[in-house]
């Protein structure tokens, strides 16, 4: 649940259809061990009552509905501003919209969880999170990757950037590939010229895993190596 046996965890929904809302607060009280903290229709909602709540009762894990009905979408810089300050964020999105889903993504968010999902893949996406793993289902995964708006790589690029990602060095991901450091690096430097030309700025071995995830170059629903 929160890596620690027999604590509570402590979460909170956004979601501003009240009967998903009421059904996503119902499903989580089937297991043992999961508070709800808070429900309500939207982030600001969320955030001032954050704001004013204890320590004792601020969650550890938020489920989010990025789109609001009469309200404006969650930004994604409010969202990386809330898992910076240590929130885990799993989104609940019925990807009206995979460019703003890939740019949530891209602030941290620990999951993503579609409306049309089991109920089954959702309580084993909130363990996942929970447990500092990540949680996308593939195929949820294949829409967001056919984002007409993310950059094209080359096939060793691709290579590259999924190796790299999954946890190997620059020197492994060489051997890997059967070519030198120095080129596996060009390939790699690359793909970070690529995102960044694209608006997604690539500065660190965990931003290449986070574009990997995002466009679906690596399976999500699995941990990747460290």
């Amino acid at each position: 649940m929160t890596g620690q046996t027999g604590s509570t965890a402590r979460i909170a929904i956004v979601e501003d259809h009240l009967l998903q809302r009421d059904r996503t607060k119902e499903i989580l009280g089937t297991v043992e061990g999961y508070e709800v903290v808070f429900s309500g229709e939207s982030l600001p909602d969320f955030v001032r009552w954050s704001e004013a709540a204890s320590p004792e009762q601020r969650p550890q894990l938020l489920i989010l509905d990025l789109m609001v009905e009469r309200q404006a979408s969650a930004s994604p810089a409010h969202v990386a501003s809330l898992v910076e300050n240590g929130l885990i964020v799993l989104v609940l999105s019925a990807m009206a919209s995979p460019a703003l889903v890939r740019r949530i993504i891209q602030a941290g968010v620990a999951g993503v969880v579609g409306k049309r999902d089991s109920e089954q893949d959702f309580l084993a996406a909130v363990h996942a999170v929970l447990e500092g793993q990540e949680w996308m289902t593939v195929e949820l995964a294949s829409v967001i990757a056919g984002d007409p708006e993310r950059p094209t790589l080359s096939i060793q690029e691709e290579r590259a950037l999924v190796l790299y990602a999954s946890g190997l060095s620059v020197e492994q991901v060489g051997a890997a590939m059967n070519i030198g450091r120095e080129t596996a690096k060009q390939y790699l430097d690359r793909v970070k010229r690529k995102y960044t030309a694209a608006g997604v700025p690539v500065r660190s071995k965990l931003d290449y895993g986070r574009v990997a995830w995002a466009d679906g170059y690596l399976n999500p629903s699995l941990p990747r190596e460290e």
